[in-house]
């Protein structure tokens, strides 16, 4: 009978369809009844586990994350990664009156951050400067004048600042201090630095998040920063995975007693004139080794670097066509060549993993940048009670829910206005899984850890949380296993 149910409720809610849908969907038999009255419209859920997504969790599927993204881009507070202290955010009129308070009388210099450790010459950047006007920067720490001959060392790593204005706070008018201020703001990207001149200490100022020591600046927040499916907001390094592959050493080289000449280095093989042995060769040659000498005898930064890299230059003394060369690299490591070399080239994954029973050469490991938390380092840190959304995220459903009861002690007025709302769909939703009896999940297990009842639970769960409305339910054995106490709150979970 349930079935016959499920059909005409199907039937007719296929009927609802305009008729250029209806064209996809096929011709649908109807039940063999005569006549069926005070059919709800009809949704069955059955006890099986189809979703095989790696990025699909429990948060995702009951939309529970969702609701907490918001609620962290509109409630959360932002802390620094470099020195833990509370971001700061200040208007216009705000910087003004620091300025004014802070360095009265004080000789300081105007700065916008250019470039801050990273690695080039800059030949091109000191000439666009120029070109618009500028005649100094504070280069490494250092006030220098400009010239179109200026040039850094290209393998180091620099920090470059504009030199927007000097001047005496107190002996100029409030005008020149906002025009200098608004250009500074214009170069730096939404930062501005003051120098006093007497001491050397740097102050910075931002109309975006910013820490106050470190003049580290965050993006304004929003519910994508806080998603693991996001570009803005998922881990660069593992994609929003969590787990990262990672080459398994022993399978890699199984017998250290063979050279690397001698096919040492198992997924490369015997020596060959390419470019990856000659800069395997650069590399032991810097450690007065040769390609020859067996790999148990190899010094272990030399190996270490091997495997993972480096970024210190080396000299290839061979080139790839046998020519002796003067050409300076660096060696992004063996790991990442057979990594890249398996996302690429199908053919050569399969050479690299072997047929047959034989092994792969990665491993899943967790991920090193984000520690398995799937978010950006600046998504975890935005803050309510000292917990991230990960770690809201790592917490069993009743004690997450036992948290949300008291949010509001950690929250300031305006906060409370602000998430009022979304606390309320947030606890209603969870409480829908605690009727469930899904008590000891939590919102970052991976739906397809989950078992055929527990997948059956949570969209039923979603389900409920949508709010329908004389609506038939069907589901597919839903007592197996389960305590008749948890029988009794689905029960009462669904009439309610």
């Amino acid at each position: 009978m349930l079935l016959i149910q499920f059909a005409e409720g199907q039937s007719r809610y296929i009927a609802t369809f305009s008729s250029y849908a209806r064209q996809f969907l096929g011709n649908m038999e109807r039940p063999d009844v005569d006549k069926i009255t005070g059919l709800s419209p009809v949704i069955s859920i059955e006890q099986k586990t189809v979703n095989k997504n790696p990025r699909s969790t429990v948060g995702t599927t009951t939309e529970i994350y969702d609701f907490l993204r918001l609620l962290y881009a509109r409630a959360a507070t932002a802390y620094s990664y470099n020195s833990g202290e509370k971001m700061v955010k200040y208007s216009t009129l705000k910087i003004l009156e620091l300025i004014f308070d802070s360095f009265s009388n004080k000789k300081v210099y105007v700065l916008a951050p250019l470039v801050q450790g990273r690695k080039g010459h800059y030949k091109e950047l000191f000439e666009q400067i120029m070109k618009k006007g500028f005649l100094h920067a504070r280069i490494n720490g250092e006030i220098k004048e400009l010239s179109y001959n200026i040039k850094l060392d290209r393998y180091k790593s620099h920090n470059i600042e504009l030199v927007v204005d000097k001047l005496v706070v107190d002996q100029v008018d409030e005008k020149r201090v906002k025009d200098s201020l608004d250009i500074a703001m214009k170069h730096g990207k939404g930062i501005m630095m003051l120098l006093d001149f007497e001491t050397g200490k740097v102050r910075y100022f931002s109309k975006k998040l910013m820490c106050p020591t470190s003049g580290l600046s965050y993006n304004e927040p929003a519910p994508h920063t806080f998603s693991f499916n996001s570009p803005h907001g998922a881990c660069p390094q593992c994609s929003g995975l969590g787990v990262i592959n990672e080459v398994d050493i022993k399978k890699i080289i199984p017998d250290d007693s063979l050279s690397i000449r001698n096919g040492g280095i198992k997924p490369l093989g015997k020596y060959r004139q390419s470019l990856i042995f000659c800069q395997i060769e650069a590399i032991v040659h810097k450690h007065k080794c040769t390609l020859n000498t067996p790999i148990s005898e190899l010094p272990h930064a030399a190996l270490n670097t091997l495997m993972y890299g480096s970024s210190e230059m080396f000299t290839m003394i061979t080139a790839p066509l046998g020519m002796v060369s003067n050409h300076f690299m660096n060696f992004e490591g063996i790991n990442t060549y057979l990594l890249k070399l398996s996302e690429t080239d199908t053919e050569t994954e399969q050479e690299l993993e072997g047929s047959g029973s034989e092994a792969s050469l990665f491993k899943k490991a967790t991920c090193p940048e984000c520690g398995g938390k799937r978010l950006k380092k600046e998504s975890l840190h935005f803050k309510i009670d000292n917990k991230n959304i990960s770690d809201l995220s790592d917490m069993d459903i009743q004690s997450l829910y036992n948290w949300f009861l008291k949010i509001n002690d950690f929250l300031e007025d305006k906060e409370k206005k602000i998430a009022s709302e979304i606390i309320k769909e947030i606890q209603a939703r969870i409480k829908f899984l605690l009727d469930v009896g899904l008590h000891y999940l939590s919102l970052n297990r991976n739906s397809k850890t989950l078992s055929g009842g527990e997948s059956q639970r949570i969209r039923l769960a979603t389900q409920i949380g949508s709010q329908l409305v004389n609506v038939l339910y069907i589901l597919d054995e839903p007592s197996i296993g389960l305590h008749q106490r948890d029988n009794d709150r689905l029960i009462d979970a669904l009439k309610s």
